[in-house]
């Protein structure tokens, strides 16, 4: 980076309010995050070794200190192949902003990028490498690819709304204008049960496509306007709540494909190869 830039939100699961600052960081530096609001300010490596949930989002845990949902951010960084970069925030969560990787890339492209004057590392993906989850139907390959970093995600929740959704990105330079905008998503089912549990504290629909993946009646509707300081909420044709317009018909999957990119920045260097993914998740 160029310059230090500032983001403010709030925490999807927390609902306090974050500031997010990246800042410049040397060669070699990798991505790290800093909690400023923490006695001694420590510092979490953005590394897998790190995770320590992955329930709703991925939390990276170092030094007594941890960082929730932090593949959004990760995903900007990743996809505009910024190497180096320390993250100040003074919150145990990245800011949700609209639910997807755009805001940090419009203010990141903002602060402006240099070369530096090292020679980038990538990890090259040898041969093929296979992950599968039976239960949840989970399965992923990387496959070698040694031009590009390409990724191909199919979601299938069993879903009449959503049914099945295909998203492909044949290069990371294509990151931001096919994938960065795209919105994280929950069923309602999901969501009510997220409000029972106190969680989503941050959620205020202006964040998240919610689907509608059975039959609502009018109280329920209401009940939910209500906790969401809305007049009326209604369910559009497509079964998606009429929070939001989508960006794309397959908007989710594409959301799935950015989550992916932003789990992998967790290597710890930038890859070349090709990960296609059926139905992931983050413990994926």
């Amino acid at each position: 980076l160029k310059a230090p830039v500032t983001v403010v939100g709030v925490g999807l699961h927390t609902g306090s309010q974050v500031t997010m600052t990246f800042k410049p960081a040397p060669e070699n530096h990798g991505y790290k995050f800093q909690r400023i609001d923490i006695e001694g300010s420590p510092i979490i490596d953005a590394d897998v070794d790190n995770v320590t949930d992955i329930s709703r989002g991925t939390t990276i845990t170092q030094n007594g200190a941890s960082v929730s949902t932090v593949e959004h951010t990760l995903a900007a960084l990743a996809g505009l192949e910024i190497d180096n970069v320390l993250i100040e925030l003074n919150g145990p969560e990245a800011p949700i902003m609209d639910g997807s990787s755009m805001p940090f890339i419009e203010e990141l492209e903002k602060a402006g990028i240099v070369q530096q004057d090292a020679d980038r590392e990538y990890f090259v993906i040898p041969s093929n490498i296979y992950y599968e989850e039976t239960e949840r139907h989970v399965e992923m390959t990387a496959m070698p690819y040694i031009d590009d970093y390409r990724v191909t995600v199919m979601v299938d929740y069993n879903s009449p709304v959503l049914g099945s959704q295909h998203a492909s990105l044949s290069s990371i330079s294509e990151f931001k204008a096919e994938i960065a905008s795209c919105r994280t998503f929950c069923f309602l089912h999901e969501l009510e049960m997220l409000l029972k549990h106190n969680l989503i504290k941050g959620g205020d629909l202006n964040n998240a496509i919610v689907v509608v993946d059975k039959v609502v009646d009018d109280e329920e509707l209401e009940h939910l306007a209500k906790l969401f300081n809305r007049e009326k909420i209604a369910v559009a044709r497509e079964g998606i709540l009429n929070n939001i317009e989508l960006r794309y018909q397959n908007e989710p999957a594409r959301h799935k494909l950015l989550d992916v990119i932003g789990d992998l920045a967790l290597v710890g260097m930038p890859l070349k190869g090709h990960i296609m993914a059926a139905r992931p998740g983050h413990a994926a």
